[in-house]
């Protein structure tokens, strides 16, 4: 467990249950991708109220074109990592590709084994309609699970691109609605007009999570290498950057660099005599 960071107020531990109830709060629930226990560890002294171990990380981490390469192994690797580092987030695992589409009990036994050895509070999968039985046996074996709609990451193939924003309004309310009837505590709304967000989260009881979904969610999540600057050449138009870290890491690396060459460093302040 992290130690508290003395600028943050004590808060106590998020749970699947206080994160349902924070539906239609003006206080909107906020979520941040992390894969390893120093991102993690630094997120959740900022106060995060979740941490998404996504599959994005095939993206982000392992420079792979998609999240479909990513195997459960891997999600559990980097769960472990993160629920490790927190002390108060709500941590939520994705279940990979191929993962559960096979069959309702090949979901219970990946979820299962995420959920048992990463120490994690839910996990989250992508679908609505055609993942409602699924999703329904996970609720009825009391796993936490969240769900997915809109732009599917994890069904680029099908969709032809990972941004492409989904318009379809009855469908796509169709597949919250399926989702939620079937026992999800959220679900999370990817790249569709605000106004078709909008109405998903007005007609559902549970909280809509956000990523280029607009405003009117009651959460939203970015990717934390997105949200930190990390790649300049992502730029889609919901993304706000909230810092240059690509450009502070290649200036400390370069400033490194030279100082080793020059000889300049270690000093003597850095030796030991």
């Amino acid at each position: 467990m992290s130690e508290s960071h003395p600028s943050t107020p004590k808060i106590s531990p998020m749970s699947v249950p206080k994160f349902a109830a924070a539906k239609g709060r003006e206080k909107k629930l906020t979520v941040l991708t992390a894969y390893d226990f120093a991102f993690a560890r630094l997120f959740d002294q900022a106060g995060v109220d979740a941490i998404l171990v996504g599959d994005s990380l095939g993206m982000v981490v392992q420079g792979k074109s998609s999240t479909v390469p990513v195997t459960l192994d891997e999600m559990i690797y980097h769960g472990e990592m993160v629920v490790r580092a927190t002390s108060r987030a709500l941590v939520i695992v994705d279940l990979p590709f191929m993962s559960y589409q096979v069959s309702s009990t090949q979901a219970l036994e990946n979820a299962g084994r995420i959920l048992k050895e990463t120490g994690a509070g839910a996990v989250k999968l992508e679908g609505g309609v055609h993942q409602a039985d699924t999703i329904r046996a996970l609720a009825a074996a009391d796993l936490p699970v969240m769900a997915h709609v809109g732009m599917r990451p994890q069904s680029v193939m099908k969709m032809g691109g990972m941004s492409k924003v989904q318009r379809n309004e009855e469908a796509l309310l169709a597949d919250a609605k399926a989702a939620e009837d079937a026992g999800a505590f959220g679900v999370v709304l990817e790249l569709m007009p605000q106004s078709i967000a909008a109405r998903i989260t007005r007609e559902l009881s549970i909280p809509t999570i956000g990523i280029g979904a607009g405003p009117d969610c009651d959460g939203q999540v970015l990717v934390c290498h997105d949200m930190l600057g990390m790649n300049q050449q992502f730029h889609p138009k919901f993304l706000k950057r909230y810092a240059d870290l690509q450009s502070v890491i290649l200036e400390a690396t370069t400033r490194y660099l030279q100082e080793v060459r020059d000889g300049e460093f270690p000093g003597a302040e850095h030796t030991h005599q």
